[in-house]
């Protein structure tokens, strides 16, 4: 059944929107590890890991990102953190994610229901919910999630189930998947294992949260690093700013009614001006980060226009995705955000 799950998984990537994924059979050097190294550890070579693939330093983080995350053991149970993986999406109103990570946890003991009431009153913002030592990987994962629903909202559809599968048959369905979402080597995965696919980097600041555990600050510092290196040559200061400022002040919410908040943001007077030409990379960056559920096909070709490869489309959107899962990660991690603010769902408009 595993077997039947991953060569319909492997079609499924043919539902990926904007770019063309690279083949299993065509993969070589680090997308051909990552793609390898997710089937065995992983048990799938998921869409949301293979959309990625046009820009192998983003691949590398996606992969670092879930693996340490979610999937390496630690001191929290596989349960809640995909509790937190499924509160996450729905935040964001991620579907996609939703089905299967929600599927995922209904296949996973729930002895813990206590502690999965203490995971979820710790998202809402409830302080000292959760133990201290728990508070790395929790937010790891609900950074790792934040990251990964952008990319999703972007590059795939609404479902992992095809369109025309009756109502019917897609629970049993989501279950298979959910089921072979599993180790295929005996034994825990080894936490930290896939740190080298990515060179070594400093913690920024913003995720010292996280530096109690080596493995989830591994994954997250090398995967800021090499995304930042990714749009370095290209990526110009005043869009950087234009979406770091718009993140400091980011909270979850729709930025604003339709897209006067992007026109707005946009037209931002010296010295964060707007180089000619910089436009398009802006706004498809802001959307990324704050509202994706609003880019369109448009946005995608006016970003073309200037930057006009697969890989630099990746490499923009997945830079912007991890600056704004950074920002609501750390929001969660902090007692500051604990005592005063909420994560709950994502409010479009």
């Amino acid at each position: 059944m595993r077997t039947l799950i991953r060569a319909a998984l492997r079609q499924s990537t043919g539902d990926i929107r904007h770019i063309t994924p690279v083949a299993p059979a065509a993969a070589h050097g680090p997308v051909a590890r990552v793609y390898h190294e997710a089937e065995r550890d992983f048990g799938l070579l998921a869409p949301p890991l293979v959309l990625h693939s046009p820009a192998p330093a983003a691949l590398a983080a996606s992969w670092l990102l879930l693996r340490e995350t979610l999937l390496a053991p630690g001191h929290v149970d596989r349960a809640l953190k995909e509790t937190v993986a499924t509160a996450v999406s729905r935040a964001n109103t991620c579907p996609y994610c939703v089905e299967i990570h929600q599927a995922k946890l209904d296949t996973l003991p729930t002895a813990d229901d206590g502690g999965r009431a203490g995971v979820l009153a710790w998202f809402d913002g409830e302080p000292g919910s959760v133990a201290d030592r728990d508070i790395p990987e929790l937010a790891g994962v609900a950074t790792t999630f934040h990251y990964l629903n952008r990319m999703v909202a972007l590059f795939l559809p609404a479902s992992p189930l095809p369109r025309q599968a009756p109502q019917a048959v897609r629970d049993p369905m989501l279950r298979m998947v959910a089921r072979s979402m599993r180790p295929t080597t005996p034994g825990p995965l080894r936490p930290a294992a896939s740190l080298d696919l990515l060179p070594p980097a400093p913690l920024p600041a913003d995720l010292a949260w996280a530096a109690g555990h080596p493995a989830v600050a591994g994954a997250l510092a090398r995967s800021a690093a090499a995304l930042d290196a990714a749009v370095a040559p290209w990526l110009t200061e005043p869009v950087r700013n234009t979406v770091d400022r718009h993140i400091e002040r980011y909270d979850g919410t729709a930025p604003g009614p339709g897209r006067a908040w992007l026109t707005e943001a946009l037209a931002a007077p010296a010295p964060d001006r707007l180089p000619p030409g910089q436009g398009p990379v802006a706004a498809l960056a802001l959307l990324t980060a704050l509202a994706p559920y609003r880019i369109t096909d448009d946005d995608v070709r006016a970003f073309r226009t200037v930057r006009p490869t697969d890989r630099d489309l990746v490499a923009l959107t997945s830079w912007a995705a991890l600056r704004a899962a950074r920002h609501l990660g750390t929001r969660l991690a902090t007692p500051a955000h604990q005592a005063a603010s909420s994560n709950g769902p994502t409010t479009r408009s």
